[in-house]
């Protein structure tokens, strides 16, 4: 009974030991319910695939409350391994000198093949510095789309628009006529302002969209935005447009009733749909462009997040990080990723691995988002890099509101959001001199 009793003791320190050797690391992100569970199982997964490394995720509340919390954890030297930052936040953490590594050098230092190139386009430089060196780890990636209810364009006669004058002068005069609302969005500024400035291929902000520089001013007050956010208060009151409130959900729900037919909102909301016992069959298909505008229209670019790795620890701890990122954006697991949340892969070979699966001939949809990435890139498609911008969103988010209720007028409006928000970009360049 003693020899077993000291072997079972040796055992148990060995053990004890080999466990101990591990490294272990910590992610704090901000993605609940079913997406907090396939976060979790990334890192279960991760965790099994190998016996070097150990990661954790944390669930820290909202967007907002994840990049709060990760802000008063780094100035008290308790900041995490891995923080999921998101992408109107994201100028506030590059900008932030010391904060992280940029994941470009991570990998690299690591001994990890990197190559830029080897992302979809429309990823590629969004959480990169001016230089398209890599900051922050795409992550939970989506693009604005447009889906559809295919009972309703067919009762109406009618297909999805490819331009928003075939919106305006076809779809939504035959969608009324066969009783339905014909279009509602979510979110106006990321569909409705940047990506609308990105398909059309037109400046957003000085500096380069803001990526070289902080006397950066936003370039909102333009002819274009203007023309179609006049269109948008016209197609609303002649009944072809619905606002239900700011919230998402406000107005992705009564798609979802079937009481409006197009829907216009984000390629990650393609796995949760699918989920859902509708009363009709959906489809997606790109945004719409303004023809009057331009010809050729882009590539729209990634909203969601990115990971990025905070600064102040171990080499070790910085190579459990690496290797992290490596299984992350390995093929299998992004499009596991993919095939469970509706978010794009990010790499060309996870796209390639779910096309020769036959993934898109199950859910043609859900590929609409990754075309729409992989359309030729223009001169000011790759994003935008704004301080503040939260807050910004905010601002316009109560002027598009103010127009739609008939308080002010679109020049109004338009004047008001490019004062406040350069005020707010100037205070964000006063933070960082």
């Amino acid at each position: 009974m003693t020899r077993i009793s000291l072997a079972s003791a040796a055992a148990l320190a060995l053990f004890a030991n080999a466990a101990s050797a591990q490294t272990e690391i910590s992610w704090w992100h901000a993605m609940g319910g079913a997406l907090g569970d396939t976060v979790n199982q990334i890192a279960t997964d991760f965790n099994a695939s190998q016996s070097d490394y150990v990661i954790t995720p944390v669930f820290k509340g909202t967007y907002e409350e994840a990049l709060t919390a990760g802000i008063a954890a780094f100035r008290a030297g308790e900041q995490p391994n891995v923080l999921q930052v998101f992408d109107a936040g994201a100028a506030t953490v590059i900008a932030a000198q010391g904060a992280t590594i940029p994941v470009q050098d991570l990998l690299i230092d690591n001994g990890v093949d990197f190559d830029i190139e080897d992302y979809i386009s429309g990823v590629r430089y969004f959480y990169a510095d001016s230089d398209d060196k890599m900051i922050g780890m795409p992550f939970n990636s989506s693009s604005p789309i447009m889906y559809y209810n295919v009972q309703a364009l067919e009762a109406a006669g009618v297909t999805p628009p490819k331009t928003y004058e075939e919106f305006e002068t076809v779809t939504a005069p035959a969608l009324v006529e066969a009783g339905y609302i014909p279009l509602a969005q979510s979110h106006s500024p990321w569909i409705w302002i940047e990506n609308f400035m990105s398909r059309h291929d037109l400046p957003f902000a000085t500096n380069d969209n803001g990526y070289t520089g902080l006397d950066t001013q936003i370039l909102i007050n333009t002819p274009e935005l203007k023309m179609h956010w006049n269109k948008v208060k016209e197609w609303r009151d002649a009944g072809f447009y619905e606002w239900y409130g700011a919230a998402w959900n406000d107005n992705q729900k009564p798609f979802e009733d079937g009481k409006v037919a197009i829907w216009m909102g984000s390629s990650g909301s393609f796995g949760g749909l699918s989920k859902l016992d509708l009363p009709f069959d959906f489809s997606a298909t790109m945004l719409p462009y303004w023809e009057s505008i331009t010809t050729e229209p882009k590539q729209t670019f990634i909203g969601g997040a990115a990971l990025f790795a905070m600064s102040g620890k171990s080499d070790e701890e910085n190579a459990a990080t690496a290797a992290f990122f490596q299984y992350l954006t390995a093929p299998e697991t992004q499009v596991m990723w993919h095939k469970e949340t509706g978010y794009v892969p990010v790499t060309t070979a996870a796209y390639d691995m779910a096309k020769a699966e036959g993934y898109y001939d199950e859910a043609p949809a859900a590929e609409v988002g990754i075309q729409q990435l992989s359309l030729p890139a223009g001169e000011h498609t790759k994003g935008y890099r704004m301080g503040f911008y939260v807050q910004i969103r905010d601002v316009m988010n109560r002027e598009f509101g103010r127009i739609l209720a008939g308080e002010t007028t679109v020049d109004d409006a338009f004047t008001a959001i490019e004062t406040e928000s350069n005020e707010l970009l100037a205070k964000f360049a006063q933070t960082q001199g």
